[in-house]
């Protein structure tokens, strides 16, 4: 008998050495599982991390700009204009306005880069020499607008002096922010050696400061004047878009996800318009960009570069994302909601509109941001629309032409000047994210607040 019993034992202590060896291969392999997770999440969260970095780097000396702080004279021997026209008793208001013109013209044709010159030379060290052309180029282009504008607001400035806060030129930023290596000899810098010499004098004694750049905010872009360059259009352009997409794709996307998940009959048609509508989610956004030209330019004749046309393309884009998140949302509904609101008297319609939406409004939200926040990166379609057009003015309306923001990211990214366009560009980068976490932020707060009362 023992020895009968005896294989058995063998056989069962090799079974019982065979499940130990498979739990310690599983065990082994949970562990590798983890371990490869946590690598995969730290290796993902270091490349964000080292992105960010990156861009802020480069991004925040952007924020501050060099301003040139000049005294200006407005010299009656410079400026010889006649007094500013008043109008006289019994001429109509538009002769008075005739006038005004006129001799807002002759201001405008006044040579107010000498104005600028004469000041700068007072601003110098005493005996030191500089052409008149070489200290043009420390203050920006536009200095010369802003000091006439300011004479023509208050003609009676002429003979007196006033401060002014002018921008310094982008080469100028360059140098005292010291993107330019200083050890180049005079051929490969951007400024002459007298201005470089003036400019340090000037950081010295306070006449440049580093100050925060407003104008990067409340500016348009500009090529005369490229250190004035801002995000006022760009950021009023991507907010019309963000309006038209809204408007359109919201109430559209979630009609249409309420229809075939809750109204449609189950078809062979509605099941074609499923899967065009998931294919369309992966199309890639240019082809969206070739369908807008198309049709809404070339067909309707919509204005080329207008948020109306890109607000259009990017909801047909957006679209089929707040659809697939709506139906996925209503069919996540438990069916028993369903079958209880229709079992105490309520009509189909009743049991989607009070019953079953208010359940999914949280999901709903949370897609429908997402898609606008997806939208307002986009670029490659609003190329195609002519967007990437140089607008120097803030949009007054969706018809109005216009750019965007990752669009004036893609311009200034191939600006000829580097040394001061890239941390522009950055800085450009930094705001769009911001608005991009602040949707999401956004959406994560109503989400969180529909759940609770809910």
């Amino acid at each position: 008998m023992t020895d009968q019993q005896a294989p058995g034992r063998k056989q069962a202590s090799e079974r019982t050495k065979l499940i130990r060896a498979g739990l310690r291969r599983r065990h082994l392999n949970e562990q590798i599982f983890r371990v490869l997770g946590i690598v995969a999440i730290c290796a993902a969260l270091g490349f964000v991390a080292l992105l960010f970095t990156d861009v802020m780097r480069k991004g925040i000396p952007a924020f501050h700009q060099a301003s040139l702080h000049l005294t200006v004279t407005f010299d009656p021997a410079i400026i010889k204009v006649d007094p500013e026209p008043v109008q006289e008793a019994g001429q109509s208001d538009a002769d008075y306005n005739a006038v005004l013109l006129k001799w807002q013209r002759n201001v405008a044709m006044l040579n107010w880069n000498k104005v600028i010159a004469a000041a700068m030379t007072e601003a110098a060290p005493a005996g030191f020499e500089i052409s008149s052309k070489d200290i043009l180029t420390i203050p920006e282009t536009n200095a010369r607008h802003v000091v006439r504008e300011a004479f023509v607001a208050d003609p009676s400035l002429l003979g007196q002096s006033k401060d002014f806060s002018l921008l310094a030129s982008a080469n100028v930023d360059n140098w005292v922010k010291g993107n330019i290596d200083r050890d180049l000899p005079d051929a490969r810098q951007q400024l002459s050696a007298p201005v470089r010499d003036l400019v340090d004098i000037l950081v010295d004694n306070g006449a440049i400061t580093q100050d925060f750049a407003w104008g990067l905010f409340t500016n348009v872009d500009s090529r005369a004047a490229p250190a004035s360059a801002g995000l006022a259009g760009a950021f009023m352009g991507s907010l019309y878009m963000m309006l038209v997409v809204i408007c359109l794709a919201v109430p559209i996307g979630v009609a249409s996800a309420i229809y075939l998940e809750e109204f449609a009959p189950k078809s062979r048609l509605t099941d074609l318009i499923e899967v065009n509508i998931n294919n369309l989610a992966a199309v890639p956004s240019i082809v969206f960009g070739l369908l807008g030209a198309a049709v809404f330019i070339n067909y309707f004749h919509l204005p080329l570069s207008a948020p109306l046309v890109g607000g259009l393309v990017l909801t047909l884009m957006t679209l089929p994302t707040i659809i697939i998140a709506t139906r996925a949302a209503l069919q996540a509904v438990s069916p028993a909601l369903r079958q209880a609101a229709l079992g105490l008297g309520a009509s189909r319609t009743q049991m989607v509109f009070h019953h079953v939406l208010p359940v999914t409004f949280p999901s709903i939200l949370t897609a429908t941001i997402i898609g606008v926040a997806q939208a307002l990166g986009e670029t490659a379609p609003l190329l195609l629309i002519g967007m990437n057009a140089f607008v120097a003015s803030i949009p007054g309306s969706p018809m109005d032409q216009a750019t965007a923001l990752p669009v004036q990211i893609f311009l200034w990214q191939g600006n000829e000047n580097r040394n001061f366009f890239e941390a522009r560009t950055s800085a450009a980068i930094m705001v769009l994210l911001g608005m991009m976490i602040l949707l999401n932020a956004v959406a994560i707060f109503l989400r969180t607040r529909l759940e609770r009362r809910a």
